[in-house]
């Protein structure tokens, strides 16, 4: 069965307070701390997270319950959608506008990503909205901030404010990158200007009219790095980093796409890296994007299923993604980041019910099916129950099934008396580890 703790929050220096219960959101992936002690979350007031209200970024100890909070906004700003580096304490987060106006609200074209870690706190990603634009900043908002499986890049889809000022059908949803080193300065020339520690580029192309027969995408989003360190090519030579994501095609499906990055993304390509007023950023010198799935002749074409990243082995070999069997049921599939045939995994009776995450060893894929969360053997497809059932009004929530650095434990968000509430459960039997917590009233 379920365990659950009742936890104050504790602030320096005060005695252990208590707080009204709220919401707690996991992201679809690294939400663990390295040693795998910690999760990290956001609070907001609705639990299906679809007001972006929360102002804390926090984190729970695995073990006693500890609840610290890692950064807290100011101004009117909200924060949210939390991920974890892979190598050290450093958290990257949605940092919503500070002292919103009627004309500059929380939106995405209007939101950056921030990196705490450390003792200190800065701007991922520079802003420049008015030309001529700065290279290495953007022109609108990033969200949902990953790091490479080294700690150094970090990836993030995006949408631009100058564009969609312009027109909104221009302002197609993209891929981007940071990249550290290269901190970029901005002029002060809008309020809404500001520097950046890393140089933020575009890595994706689209179009707002894909022509039929073509690999043209309108919409470029729910991306993932390919492996820890890249994939090796069908040459044995090694593409060090690559990242995979959901792409629109004319017939207005979704498909995978990978697109190769350059070690270098500093040269633009054949327009410039940080856009005009009627173009969008182009992708540095040496991005190649490539398409990986064509599903529209199948019954049921194209990426489906709930919202959903398409996740890495870790070795870069097999990219997983959901899609429909012939009988319409939503089940886990790979393909090559070469591309190819892709091969179903599960042949469940169930629909795959959340995102998902590969086990640190490659073997298994953690998902939510049939009111509880599952483990899923790669190879054979063996899917292993480890929650019990429970009814609609208390399963695991489907934004997050996440495994633990070590692969023994798994994250998951399900709702207790109306609140969504962190889990973990131990991979090798029923048991819930007592990592869930709620705020007592």
């Amino acid at each position: 069965m379920d365990l659950s703790l009742i936890v104050p929050l504790r602030f320096p220096g005060e005695r252990p307070r208590t707080l009204p219960l709220r919401n707690h959101l996991l992201t679809n992936a690294a939400v663990w701390s390295p040693d795998g002690w910690w999760i990290v979350y956001d609070v907001r007031s609705d639990a299906a997270g679809s007001r972006f209200d929360g102002t804390r970024i926090e984190r729970v100890n695995v073990v006693d319950g500890t609840i610290e909070t890692l950064y807290e906004s100011r101004d009117g700003a909200c924060v949210g959608v939390v991920t974890c580096s892979p190598v050290d304490d450093r958290v990257v987060f949605i940092h919503g506008p500070e002292r919103p106006t009627a004309d500059w609200y929380y939106g995405a074209c209007h939101r950056q990503g921030l990196i705490a870690g450390a003792g200190r706190v800065e701007n991922l990603d520079a802003r420049d909205i008015v030309p001529p634009f700065t290279p290495g900043a953007l022109r609108g908002g990033s969200h949902v901030h990953t790091f490479d499986g080294r700690g150094e890049w970090i990836a993030f889809t995006y949408e631009d404010h100058v564009l969609a000022q312009l027109d909104p059908i221009l302002n197609q949803r993209n891929v981007g990158i940071s990249v550290p080193g290269l901190p970029v300065a901005v002029p002060g020339t809008h309020p809404r200007n500001h520097n950046g520690s890393h140089f933020s580029v575009l890595v994706t192309r689209t179009t707002a009219h894909p022509q039929h027969g073509s690999d043209e995408i309108s919409k470029a989003f729910e991306e993932a790095w390919v492996g820890r360190g890249g994939y090796l090519r069908a040459n044995g030579t090694r593409q060090r980093r690559a990242i995979a994501f959901q792409g629109i095609v004319a017939s207005g499906i979704s498909e995978l796409f990978i697109v190769d990055l350059p070690g270098d993304v500093t040269h633009p390509g054949d327009e410039p890296l940080e856009g005009t007023a009627t173009r969008a950023p182009c992708p540095p010198r040496g991005c190649v994007q490539r398409r990986l799935t064509y599903t529209e002749s199948r019954r049921f074409a194209g990426i489906q299923g709930p919202r959903h990243w398409p996740r890495s082995h870790p070795d870069g070999s097999q990219i997983a993604f959901l899609m429909k069997d012939d009988a319409g049921i939503v089940q886990i599939w790979i393909v090559s980041p070469a591309g190819g045939e892709p091969r179903q995994v599960t042949h469940n009776p169930w629909d795959i019910a959340s995102a998902f995450s590969w086990s640190p060893d490659g073997r298994s894929i953690a998902h939510i099916m049939d009111h509880s969360v599952f483990s899923t053997d790669v190879v054979t497809g063996e899917s292993k129950r480890l929650t019990e059932r429970t009814p609609d009004a208390t399963s695991p929530r489907p934004e997050a099934c996440v495994f633990s650095p070590d692969g023994s434990r798994i994250a998951y968000v399900r709702t207790v008396e109306n609140f969504n509430q962190i889990f973990t459960v131990d991979v090798g039997s029923m048991h819930v580890l007592p990592a869930s917590f709620r705020h007592a009233r």
